[in-house]
């Protein structure tokens, strides 16, 4: 599965490369070190070979192998086996060390061709020792560099260097333990190392990440902010990167663009709903004086009626194209006053009773539920949910209210029996103009705007009205409102 998040990648594959190298430099240098060691403990060995000829006697000998283990740089007794034999095959010295699956003999006389040591040239003085440092011989008595073998065996690992001189031979193993537990540390330190090298580099390779994605960031929070009332949100340029300049331009000239054509649109519905609301007004008055001149039951006052219903239908759309103006301009004056809403709600259901007979009404309202707000823009909002409950509700339906209160907010749902709404209009049903299945709502009267008004309302007293889920056979709204 492919991951998603930028900055997550970014700080893994950081972390993958780094990684990557770390591990190549960790394991070089534990090789590197690793024969550096070997090296190192193959000169001792070669050292102790060529030391081993200066011991040629029994009580010499036993002397020299004791003290090995201080010659190989170690207070401690290391496992260090010594073979030396005089140059019929007789053995001098074996020390007790010698394991039984360690054929020391085996690989002095079969598995390894030493050369013997040259004779010293005619007519010059036998080579003397050096007197500064006893323990290493004259070049003439170092024979050539003898082959230095690993062997691993049920008690351990060993380094074994043997040596063919013109009087004596000599092997000496020596255990590898020391040497690999030696390892074994820096091992454990590579690992702790590079473990936390790699969080430091994922850790900071996030941190950089998240530092080259503020600007996104920043664009996410106004886009997020991007409404009717954020529109003239900008992103300063003066601290952004180079890089994300252009991008920052170009979205602070959409949201200029935008902000400039929702005030075109804005102002004409205002304008129009203005200039509209005169003439409506007019001839709404005309008719109504004109029907009371007329013949009561003729046709020509059933006509004025109908124009007076379609006239005063046009003055509702005006009146709530104005205020839905007003509301995205974040414009919507309140005149704000204590509204006891337990009365308001007993008021309307009495209307709900007088208009809806045949619809059983049940009611939860707690007593004293008073907050500040417009009364006449509450009373629409209320007006419409109750309207839209009737409207939209079964024959011999229901319709329930209940209203309470938290600490700080006031709660009111109207439910009502109902056909189930389909998911497409339950994410449109507040979009204005929208009246959703048209098999639904062919006989039902309404343009649309009811309830986007009674959103915007609520939202101009910092509430909320909401679509509840509910099972089907039911539809509800919430209407949230701040105690103060």
């Amino acid at each position: 599965m492919r991951l998603r998040s930028f900055r997550l990648r970014t700080a893994l594959s950081c972390a993958a490369l780094a990684g990557s190298a770390l591990v190549g430099f960790g394991a070089v240098s534990w090789f590197q070190i690793y024969n550096a060691q070997i090296n190192r403990l193959d000169a001792q060995l070669f050292n102790q070979l060529v030391r081993a000829t200066r011991s040629a006697q029994r009580e010499r000998l036993q002397f020299f192998g004791d003290s090995l283990p201080y010659a190989f740089g170690t207070n401690t007794k290391i496992p260090i086996a010594v073979l030396v034999r005089d140059a019929k095959g007789n053995t001098l010295y074996q020390s007790d060390e010698v394991p039984t699956d360690l054929d020391v003999n085996r690989l002095l006389l079969r598995r390894l061709e030493l050369t013997p040591l040259p004779p010293p040239p005619k007519n010059e003085p036998p080579p003397k020792l050096s007197n500064t440092n006893p323990a290493v011989a004259s070049p003439f008595l170092r024979p050539p560099a003898p082959p230095f073998v690993t062997l691993a065996t049920t008690t351990g690992t060993w380094r074994i260097g043997a040596a063919k001189f013109s009087n004596v031979q000599v092997a000496i193993a020596v255990s590898l333990q020391a040497v690999n537990q030696q390892m074994g540390t820096i091992r454990n330190i590579f690992l702790v190392s590079i473990s936390g090298a790699l969080l430091l580099v994922a850790f900071g390779a996030w941190a950089v990440s998240g530092g080259a994605l503020r600007p996104i960031r920043q664009l996410t929070g106004v886009i997020q902010q991007v409404t009717v009332k954020g529109l003239d949100q900008r992103i300063p340029i003066g601290t952004t990167d180079l890089e994300f300049v252009e991008l920052i331009q170009v979205f602070n000239q959409m949201l200029e663009r935008l902000e400039r054509s929702f005030t075109q649109a804005s102002r004409f519905s205002a304008d129009a709903a203005h200039e509209l609301k005169t003439p409506l007004t007019i001839l709404q008055g005309e008719l109504e004086r004109m029907l009371q001149q007329v013949d009561s039951g003729s046709e020509v006052q059933q006509r004025l009626s109908n124009l007076l219903d379609e006239v005063r239908r046009l003055s509702g759309i005006t009146r709530k194209l104005l205020l839905l103006s007003l509301a995205d301009a974040g414009q919507m004056k309140l005149f704000l006053v204590e509204v006891d809403m337990s009365e308001l709600l007993m008021e309307m259901v009495e209307d709900v009773e007088l208009l809806a007979p045949h619809l059983s009404v049940q009611t939860d309202i707690a007593d004293g539920l008073r907050v500040q707000g417009d009364r006449d823009l509450l009373i629409q909002v209320l007006q419409n949910l109750f309207s839209n409950a009737i409207k939209y509700n079964l024959p011999n339906g229901w319709i329930e209210i209940h209203a309470w209160q938290t600490q700080t907010t006031l709660h009111v749902t109207i439910a009502n029996a109902s056909k189930e709404i389909s998911v497409g209009d339950r994410s449109r049903i507040f979009d204005r103009f929208h009246r959703g299945d048209p098999a639904r709502t062919r006989k039902v009267e309404g343009i649309g705007l009811g309830l986007s008004l009674a959103r915007e309302i609520a939202r101009a007293h910092r509430g909320e009205l909401t679509l509840d889920s509910t099972w089907d056979g039911q539809t509800a709204f919430t209407l949230t409102l701040p105690m103060r």
